[in-house]
């Protein structure tokens, strides 16, 4: 009888050993398998071999250390998650394992250790999941966290650095008049005429700066046309070509049919010439520099990279310097960040470059490695029309349509008394006025034939101060002096911009043009 209740236990032993066999076998979203008390595999089910690859031939009585990367068996990984299983319970990590034919795999892995009824560790059961796809699901949204973080970071010191800048104009317009006017007023002095001309032109080196800081800030006065790309760079190699001196090679590759794009001409002209400078100082054993282009096409697939979709113009200058590690590139954008030894540069370069695109409408990408070089790519959107002629004005002498009554307006007391200063330099009656409310008041009670207002004022901005004078005063001219570029679209076309700083010439070429269809009128 008890011969026959040990039969019996046993083949239910054998039975219950053969169902899970079954089940573990059906199992083949996670790799279940043993370990014996030194790591080896000591069984495998269907599941661990459609993940690692390996058959149960093939892997039992094998380390299971084999599924660990390099990296992780030279720092004791394996050894690590059996005695920290052994002496904690349990060990779960997530990390790189290794399939059969190399490749790897992001997996969770829970190892338990199996005790006898010593208590001792006679074995592990170790549970693997590959979790790949929520790995790389989590990348990506941590890849676009920081792409977001980024963008508004460089947004924010944008908008610090267009501040500032705007600030910083205003002081260098009334260096600038007064000095130009004290220069004008001065008879030539040998001890002091050349400092007056040093102080203008350290004035203007500061007006540049802050013309690049602008750019960043995409608040910069931009003179938007279509633009061909080949004319424009082949008709300044020989500036480039100068400009990068010997040992570099400088070599074009732009296509004849490439389509007209869509930016500043004057401020392209200066972004490629600064990436050309930028990549002649990458290599000072010489190299070579490529600038090239391509038309491309943007579709949704490509929106992601900030980019709207549409017709583009990829313009592209590639250098095989030294290259730039992971943490420059991310930021190489950023104003007054450089790479480059005390003095050699003011970190506005790129931020000027990225600026001007962003504000024609296209993206700039950097791609760079140590060793490999960079690759600097302007995406501006194509023009949908050809060029048109540009107009040149007639230079007129500065004293041309004096004795005027002129209402200048600005809230800066600096720069307002500076702009009257040099109106009444070129012979005309100045009216000042702090605010549109005050410039309002002025032209009910006088007769105005001209009308000069700074753009950025609080309360009322110069181009809502100058719908108001159209309303009431329909006919004025009236100019609107900023260093901003973001009019209101719907900005009268009869308002003519004057760019901040501006000089005297500057100002009577403003007023020559603001002036024309009344002098075109009366003729």
């Amino acid at each position: 009888m008890a011969d026959i209740d040990r039969k019996t236990v046993a083949l239910r032993a054998e039975d219950e050993d053969g169902r899970y066999r079954l089940l573990m076998d059906a199992i083949t979203d996670y790799a279940i398998y043993m370990l014996d008390a030194v790591g080896r595999v000591s069984s495998w089910n269907a599941g661990a071999q459609r993940f690692k690859g390996y058959t149960a031939d093939e892997i039992i009585g094998q380390h299971f250390s084999c599924f660990y990367t390099m990296e992780d068996r030279d720092s004791g990984l394996p050894a690590l998650a059996l005695r920290t299983a052994a002496t904690e319970g349990r060990f779960e990590k997530e990390g790189w394992r290794v399939r059969k034919d190399g490749s790897r795999f992001w997996a969770h892995v829970v190892i338990d250790p199996i005790r006898g009824d010593g208590d001792e560790v006679i074995g592990f059961a170790k549970i693997t999941r590959d979790v790949s796809d929520r790995k790389a699901a989590q990348d990506a949204l941590e890849e676009a966290r920081l792409a977001l973080f980024q963008s508004q970071k460089l947004d924010a010191i944008g908008q610090l650095t267009g501040g500032v800048a705007h600030d910083f104009n205003n002081l260098l317009m009334a260096i600038l008049g007064s000095l130009e006017l004290v220069r004008r007023r001065l008879p030539t002095d040998p001890r002091i005429t050349p400092l007056i001309d040093n102080a203008i032109q350290g004035a203007q080196r500061g007006a540049a700066l802050t013309q690049r800081m602008l750019a960043f800030a995409r608040k910069q006065d931009l003179s938007v046309s279509a633009v061909d790309l080949g004319a424009l760079v082949r008709g300044m190699s020989g500036l480039l070509s100068q400009s990068l001196g010997h040992g570099i090679s400088l070599e074009i590759e732009i296509p004849e049919a490439l389509p007209p794009l869509k930016t500043d001409p004057v401020h392209l002209e200066a972004a490629i010439l600064n990436l050309a400078l930028n990549a002649r100082d990458a290599m000072p054993d010489g190299g070579r520099i490529v600038i090239g282009a391509t038309s491309q096409a943007v579709g949704p697939a490509l929106s992601s990279a900030g980019l709207t979709p549409g017709d583009y113009v990829r313009l592209s200058v590639v250098d095989n310097g030294h290259g730039m590690d992971a943490a420059t590139v991310e930021r190489a954008m950023e104003p007054f960040y450089t790479t480059k030894g005390v003095g050699k540069g003011t970190g506005l370069g790129l931020s000027m470059v990225h600026g001007l695109v962003e504000q024609c409408g296209g993206r700039m990408v950097l791609h760079s490695a140590p060793g490999q070089g960079a690759t600097v790519e302007l995406w501006l959107p194509q023009a949908t029309i050809a060029a048109a002629p540009v107009e040149t004005a007639a230079a007129a002498p500065m004293a041309a349509c004096a004795g005027l009554t002129i209402l200048a307006v600005d809230d800066d007391g600096l720069v307002l008394m500076n702009t009257q200063a040099m109106l009444e330099e070129l012979g005309h009656k100045v009216l000042a006025a702090y605010s549109a409310r005050e410039a309002l008041d002025l032209l009910a009670s006088h007769e105005v034939d001209l009308v000069i207002t700074d753009y950025a004022m609080p309360k009322t901005t110069g181009a809502q101060l100058a719908q108001a004078i159209q309303g009431d005063w329909p006919g004025l001219p009236i100019i609107l002096a900023t260093g901003y570029a973001e009019l209101p679209v719907e900005t009268d076309d009869r308002l003519v911009r004057l760019a901040k700083p501006f000089g005297m010439a500057d100002l009577a070429a403003a007023m020559a043009r603001a002036l024309k269809p009344q002098a075109a009128e009366a003729a």
